[in-house]
């Protein structure tokens, strides 16, 4: 059987989710036909213009002035602008011919089956045999879809359910119809994760699928709840959000982003498809979801939901729905003993004990919501999966969680749990108790590093599939320690390699990341090939640990605050200069001293998600980790014969001093602050410590050199010095910067041009950090940085001063 491969797609439909999904296929290099409707009727503008219906731009309409929309939105569904060249728009009247020559056609129109079916039936006459077909429906049964269709395709069909947005959200659910190849099942379920970068489930073809079983159900069950206990909306968020792994987002402001209409509708379909459902009786709308409907608060799309912004005075205000009187109220802050006690506890997982032991309402809350949750989890196995751990898995992936329902029940006990489900006058189904008397303890287990869940059929525990792709550090931590101090624990790899993973608050930079960051080089080049600096928290690092410097400056300890910058500067330096290659591997936040830190490896193996830049100006100070040197070497590596090489640097010190920040690995290229021909992106952050090991083990196989010390990087003098200078005061002038930014950048602009020298000269990488570290001292002594940095510790936003 030849491989199949998917060099170009179809996109019928360009709503909000097919335009998302056309430019995340745009997103990993895939050619996307995205077709619509024509119009019906001229607007006003074609109509000034003397446009017909029968002009191109005009049945074109509807699908460029979507995908228009949708590339505008933010946060963008694209990695990059320039990869929108890779989606060409048409029409399904004009252009429907073309989906012949595609590999994969998706249709993402209206939730209408009729409507689905009238696509398909013109689909199947230009389809050319053997071409993946697929919806994007989020609860039509796909056996309905594919009624009346050719064998052919029956056999490739199945539903693709992508979660909005389609950039953002992981899950990739996979819904086979009757007749579905199980070849297309497996094909899809590993292109979803490998090239989509989703966490792939196969689901069953049962009414809302996986995900939106389980979430509508969750949130459903708070709808009801909230008025039994007599909760406001400000304390249900505050409840249901980070505290529990959740998203800022929570419950009723999520409700918000994604329509109440929506969210009613797919618990309506429930409840017209799942008579059978035990906990039925939740899906039907409380009164005030229905008073909600009628009165037209459906939240963002609507203007106002459960939240209502509101501009006074010039001022904006968020006002709250009280859901007795659905009159709207200034918002309330939300506080409860039990979520104090959680505060020092920084593994979210390890919070759950303390939540479900609280003695107040949130104590209450939580009993009664996760004995609900588990009791109905454990009801939906074998209904719409089999394993317990595709639940878990969608979760996680489609909403956001941090943990899924049994990863909860693991962590405070299965007897627990069961507890908490009787207190409720719940029943749990009868598999939870054979489990426990087959001797398994808990629904998951780890073996030689590798996750095990609990089989229904076999009553054993047995490895879950597909995660030979993968390194999880939490499998391996324990048995592969190889160093551990209170920043860093450094573990085995395999093969030779280490791996250095923060374990910080936030992952920040102090004292014992940066000793832990040298032992780890010190162990590699001692008794291993290579080393990677990884981890799989929420984000990489969100830079140095800017508290200490703000006490030793405000102490003013200023020789052993030069002392931490200059051990700052040699941590990185050492990392460039090992003898084994070095592997940084960044997501999420990679700001200021993590970007310095991926900046001197040897290779960079970012993920796709990765927002990336040194943003010491915000703080008051400049990069003095070794940043601002480095890109003033990288501006000098770039300066070519015939080149303004002033408008080349001024580029590199414009990225320092607008504090820009990438929006995803692929515009980290632009600022420099990744390498192209060196530094690489991969889409699914969980294969990226397993590729960063990859790539650190390549280069030690292919003969590994330490690297030579620069003695050649070209700084520009008085030259450059002075084009700063006039370009800072006319931007002071403008009113465009304060007199501080202004100081700061004056800083910036004496290390980038190698301080005042009268003319163009070579000079070594130590010159440059020790006029970078004199001007990061300098600024700390300075009242408004110190303002600064206070502030950004205080409420974690900048101070313009």
């Amino acid at each position: 059987m030849s491989k199949r491969r998917i060099k170009k797609v179809a996109i019928v439909g360009s709503g909000i989710m097919g335009s998302g999904i056309a430019c995340h296929f745009a997103n990993i290099g895939v050619e996307v036909l995205l077709l619509d409707i024509i119009p019906r009727e001229l607007n006003a503008k074609e109509k000034a213009k003397g446009l017909t219906l029968e002009d191109k731009v005009v049945r074109n309409r509807l699908v460029n002035d979507a995908l228009t929309a949708s590339l505008k939105s933010k946060p963008s569904p694209i990695y990059h602008q320039k990869f929108a060249s890779r989606i060409t728009t048409g029409n399904i009247e004009d252009d429907i011919s073309k989906v012949a020559d595609v590999d994969w056609i998706m249709e993402v129109v209206v939730e209408r089956l009729d409507i689905k079916k009238q696509v398909f039936e013109t689909l199947e006459k230009h389809r050319t045999p053997g071409t993946l077909i697929t919806s994007n429906t989020s609860g039509i049964p796909i056996k309905f879809m594919s009624e009346g269709r050719s064998e052919d395709f029956q056999k490739h069909f199945c539903g693709t359910h992508f979660f909005n947005p389609a950039r953002y959200l992981k899950l990739f659910e996979i819904i086979p119809g009757p007749k579905t190849d199980a070849a297309v099942l497996n094909f899809l379920n590993g292109y979803g994760e490998q090239f989509l970068g989703k966490t792939s489930v196969v689901a069953k073809d049962t009414p809302a699928f996986i995900g939106n079983r389980i979430g509508i159900f969750s949130i459903m069950s708070l709808f009801h709840a909230v008025k039994d206990m007599a909760l406001t909306i400000e304390e249900v968020d505050k409840l249901t959000g980070p505290v529990i792994g959740r998203p800022k987002s929570a419950t009723f402001r999520t409700v918000d982003v994604v329509g109440l209409d929506t969210l009613v509708h797919v618990a309506n379909g429930i409840a017209d498809n799942c008579k059978n459902d035990e906990r039925l009786e939740l899906f039907k709308l409380p009164d005030f979801i229905d008073t909600m409907m009628k009165n037209n608060l459906l939240g963002s799309k609507s203007g106002q939901g459960f939240y209502k912004k509101q501009v006074s005075n010039g001022k904006k205000e968020i006002l709250s729905l009280d859901l007795n009187s659905l009159e709207y109220r200034a918002s309330k802050k939300a506080k409860f003993a039990t979520l104090d006690l959680t505060k020092p506890i920084d593994k979210v997982i390890d919070r759950f004990k303390v939540l479900i032991a609280g003695k107040d309402k949130a104590g209450t809350f939580y009993r009664k919501t996760f004995a609900a949750l588990f009791a109905y989890v454990s009801h939906r196995i074998p209904e719409i999966s089999d394993d317990l751990y595709k639940i878990d898995d969608a979760m996680k992936a489609g909403f956001g969680w941090e943990h899924g329902p049994f990863q909860i029940w693991d962590a405070i006990g299965v007897d627990k749990g069961l507890e908490l489900i009787k207190e409720e006058n719940l029943e749990v189904a009868s598999w939870v108790s054979d489990m426990l008397a087959s001797g398994s303890a808990s629904f998951y287990t780890v073996n030689n590093g590798a996750s095990y869940c609990y089989d229904i059929k076999t009553k054993a525990q047995v490895k879950i599939p597909g995660q030979d792709a993968f390194i999880i550090l939490d499998n391996i931590r324990t048995s592969n320690e190889v160093f551990k101090n209170s920043g860093v624990v450094i573990e085995d790899l395999g093969d030779g390699i280490l791996n250095c993973e923060f374990q910080s608050k936030m992952n920040t930079i102090g004292g014992d990341v940066l000793a832990g960051i040298n032992k780890a080089v010190d162990l590699a080049e001692k008794n291993y090939e290579g080393l990677v600096i990884g981890n799989q928290g929420a984000n990489f690092s969100v830079g140095a640990n800017i508290g200490m410097i703000f006490m030793m400056a405000v102490e003013q300890e200023y020789d052993e605050l030069n002392a931490a910058i200059k051990y700052f500067q040699d941590t990185m330096m050492r990392m460039r200069y090992s003898s084994i290659p070095t592997v940084s591997a960044p997501h999420g936040m990679s700001l200021g001293g993590a970007c310095e830190l991926s900046m001197h490896a040897d290779k960079v193996v970012a993920a796709a998600e990765t927002y990336m830049g040194l943003v010491e100006f915000g703080v008051g100070v400049i990069p003095g980790g070794a940043g601002s040197k480095e890109m003033a070497l990288r501006a000098s590596d770039t300066f070519r014969k015939g080149d303004v090489e002033l408008n080349t640097l001024q580029e590199y010190f414009l990225t320092i001093g607008m504090a820009k920040v990438s929006t995803s690995g692929y515009e980290a290229f632009d600022l420099g602050v990744l390498q192209k021909g060196k530094d690489i992106v991969v889409v699914n952050k969980d294969r990226q410590i397993a590729v960063a090991k990859q790539q650190a083990k390549l280069m030690a196989d292919m003969g590994y050199t330490q690297p030579v010390k620069r003695t050649d990087v070209k700084v520009l003098g008085k030259q450059a010095l002075g084009m700063f200078l006039v370009g800072t005061d006319a931007m002071e002038d403008s009113n465009y910067i304060s007199a501080h930014d202004k100081k700061i950048a004056n800083k910036l602009a004496y290390v980038m041009a190698g301080g005042d020298l009268s003319e163009p000269t070579l000079v070594n990488e130590q010159y440059l950090l020790d006029l970078e570290r004199e001007a990061f001292l300098s600024l700390c002594t300075e009242r408004k940085t110190l303002e600064r940095i206070q502030h950004m510790l205080k409420t974690g936003k900048p101070l313009r001063n």
